[in-house]
């Protein structure tokens, strides 16, 4: 039998909060994280359709972690110690008394380092010096900057992987993760999410793309709206989300406390589009059941699902279908809620944040509201999401997290049994 996986730390930078409790206490409450950007110097807001996002206010590394760690790292990779710090305390986990050969790091990035390279790219046009570029641009923007940094910050010497699937990236690297340490080569993972990517030329890209919204420029905490009739585009976030994944022996030695069973994993690719889903929902269904049979588990143990949901018009009916398609007649019973109503879509964040929510779910019994469903949608409409907290048992959840590149992950977390 598989050795069991379990979730004993969490740690999260997001616009709604820098820390577990603050953002749980926010998404709870209800409290959207989305807010106008104010400026891309040199370029002129005018110039962008979309005009808001879910930005990470008054942050300061430096009040988190030490300049030998900070400073030479891309924001997405602060984001990302930030947050792998505190869940490592949250765990209780001393890297002194682990040995650093079994302890890997898994981060899902889909941006990697923007921030540096839209900026440094820029000054080499406008200055004409190449050798003025910044030494450790290289290093930084590399996609395994975050992963590599977070291993040299705390010792950490085992598997060390990036996974970029877009915005499925962190949902597969927890499943690598739970591969990691069922096959033996690590006891302890420190599993991240992170990008950094509200910057002037990402920015433009999506908003060429037509994917962001635009309609709510004026009222932005009414711009993610996952569901509902009246959603025109997802919404741009920045963040990261951090969970420390271990074996459950490991986790008993060490009489930690557990937030969740990490049980399944499916991983697939509808080989069909860049950017658009399957609009029958048969890939997302078979996406979901591949997951629940690796955690030896059917639909009818399922109630909750932590939806993709970006709150674009072809994606979140695709999803509602998949949903429909894989329950049927207990569609309608199964709790589901949107996280990117509260901070927008972190991209490779995405996945780690959805699984922090339900493992705090799980843990608490409380499901956090689908902010802006004032209107559902016919075709996205399910008795399961609300605008308001729902109070739940949740014995099993789903996190759903898709991916351009017909790139589908869901991971299977569990109630806790000893």
């Amino acid at each position: 039998m598989s050795s069991r996986v379990v979730i004993t730390g969490l740690g999260v930078v997001s616009s709604i909060g820098i820390g577990v409790s603050e953002f749980w206490k926010t998404a709870l409450a209800g409290r959207s994280g989305i807010t106008p950007i104010k400026s891309f110097e040199p370029f002129f807001m005018a110039a962008y359709r979309s005009k808001v996002a879910g930005q990470v206010h008054n942050f300061s590394p430096e009040q988190y972690l030490p300049a030998s760690q900070s400073n030479r790292v891309d924001r997405y990779a602060q984001f990302a110690l930030v947050a792998a710090k505190e869940a490592l305390a949250d765990a209780g986990i001393v890297m002194a008394k682990e040995s650093p050969h079994r302890v890997g790091v898994m981060v899902g990035a889909g941006m990697g380092g923007m921030v540096m390279g839209e900026r440094e790219i820029t000054q080499l046009f406008k200055t004409q010096k190449p050798n003025r570029v910044h030494p450790n641009f290289i290093p930084t923007i590399t996609l395994n900057s975050a992963s590599g940094i977070v291993a040299m910050a705390y010792g950490a010497k085992g598997p060390n992987l990036t996974i970029s699937t877009a915005c499925s990236s962190s949902a597969h690297a927890l499943g690598q993760a739970l591969y990691c340490i069922r096959t033996g080569q690590a006891d302890v993972v420190i599993v991240a999410g992170a990008d950094a990517s509200i910057t002037p030329l990402v920015f433009a890209g999506f908003c060429s793309l037509r994917a962001l919204s635009t309609e709510y420029n004026d009222t932005p905490q009414r711009a993610s709206r996952p569901f509902d009739r009246h959603r025109d585009g997802f919404v741009m976030g920045e963040g990261a989300g951090a969970l420390i994944v271990e074996s459950l022996a490991h986790a008993k030695k060490r009489k930690a406390r557990v937030y969740a069973e990490l049980a399944g994993y499916g991983a697939t690719s509808e080989a069909y589009h860049m950017v658009i889903p399957k609009e029958d929902g048969e890939e997302i269904a078979t996406t979901m059941k591949i997951a629940l049979n690796s955690a030896g588990l059917t639909p009818a143990n399922v109630d909750y699902v932590n939806a993709h949901a970006t709150s674009t018009p072809i994606g979140d009916q695709v999803e509602v279908r998949a949903i429909k398609r894989l329950f049927k007649t207990r569609a309608n019973a199964v709790a589901v809620s949107a996280t990117k109503s509260l901070v927008g879509h972190t991209l490779g964040a995405a996945g780690a944040l959805g699984a922090i929510a339900s493992s705090l779910a799980i843990h608490t019994g409380q499901i956090h509201p689908t902010l802006n469903y004032d209107d559902p949608d016919p075709d996205c409409r399910l008795d399961g999401i609300s605008r308001q907290t729902q109070e739940r048992k949740i014995r099993v959840a789903l996190v759903n997290s898709f991916g351009f590149g017909s790139n589908n992950a869901t991971v299977v977390l569990k109630k806790f049994a000893a």
